[in-house]
């Protein structure tokens, strides 16, 4: 998987950015029987890839960054087992993005599948694809601003996850395989914009999502496999629950006391609609 993303960084996006005088940056670390790591990624504007590497490998980044306007992170702190990666602008001016040439810095991030990984991502004008598939993920914290971001659990998590917390301002988020996280907690409270929550994947026990949405377009596409029960709270928004049942002051899904995995969705939207997608998992 690293060989896969640093190559497409060094054909592809690497051969545009360095027309525009990029800067090229790489850290990685060896492991030394580290068995967790607590993981923070800055990164400030560009494009990001975040994915599974070789096992023997803590951690890597490789980095083409405009060094006019922002500064590579690479912090690693051997007691406590953190490290910081990414790139944060340049003085105390935050990110001011004047043409989209600022915005071809690119990015790729990989830590090692042997370590209990807990992953906190704080993005800005970025164009982010974070897979974390093959990664022990023990929590996830994701703050999304300006952004297109796809955060996928495409391999179920080998360990339990406490908590995925995703919070998006303007921003197109997609969040895939929720199914695959093991979270006993999901969190996910949006600003505006287009999000799409998917949980399918396997599910190997229950969970809950709090779900908040302000103004903007929310997606649910939920497995049938599973039992579904809605709490919703809604202001301005629509809501069509098909292939649910109401049950009191709740939704269900027709066989939800059948079925062996739940979920728990606490739904609250203000302007905007909630749409449903029904899929064979």
């Amino acid at each position: 998987m690293r060989g896969w993303i640093i190559g497409l960084v060094l054909t592809g996006w690497v051969g545009r950015v360095q027309a525009q005088d990029m800067r090229p940056f790489a850290t990685f670390r060896q492991m030394h029987g580290e068995t967790r790591l607590s993981a923070r990624l800055e990164y400030a504007a560009g494009l990001l890839r975040v994915a599974a590497g070789p096992a023997a490998q803590l951690y890597g980044m490789d980095l083409s960054y405009d060094d006019a306007r922002y500064q590579p992170v690479s912090d690693y702190d051997a007691e406590s087992r953190t490290v910081t990666l990414g790139v944060t602008p340049e003085g105390e001016g935050g990110v001011r993005v004047v043409s989209r040439s600022q915005l071809r810095q690119v990015a790729a991030i990989t830590f090692s599948p042997a370590v209990d990984l807990a992953l906190a991502m704080t993005l800005g004008a970025v164009d982010a694809d974070v897979d974390v598939g093959g990664l022990r993920i023990t929590a996830l914290s994701l703050k999304s601003g300006a952004s297109r971001t796809v955060l996928r659990f495409s391999q179920p998590n080998p360990v339990r996850c406490r908590i995925a917390d995703i919070s998006a301002g303007a921003a197109e988020v997609s969040i895939v395989g929720l199914g695959n996280s093991r979270c006993e907690a999901i969190q996910f409270e949006g600003g505006m914009g287009k999000v799409l929550l998917d949980f399918t994947g396997k599910w190997s026990s229950d969970s809950r999502a709090q779900v908040k949405m302000a103004v903007g377009e929310l997606t649910l596409r939920l497995p049938r496999s599973i039992g579904v029960r809605v709490r919703m709270d809604k202001v301005l928004s629509s809501f069509e629950p098909a292939g649910l049942v109401r049950r009191g002051d709740v939704f269900e899904s027709l066989d939800y006391q059948r079925r062996t995995r739940h979920l728990v969705l606490d739904l609250r939207t203000a302007v905007g609609g909630v749409n449903l997608e029904w899929v064979d998992n």
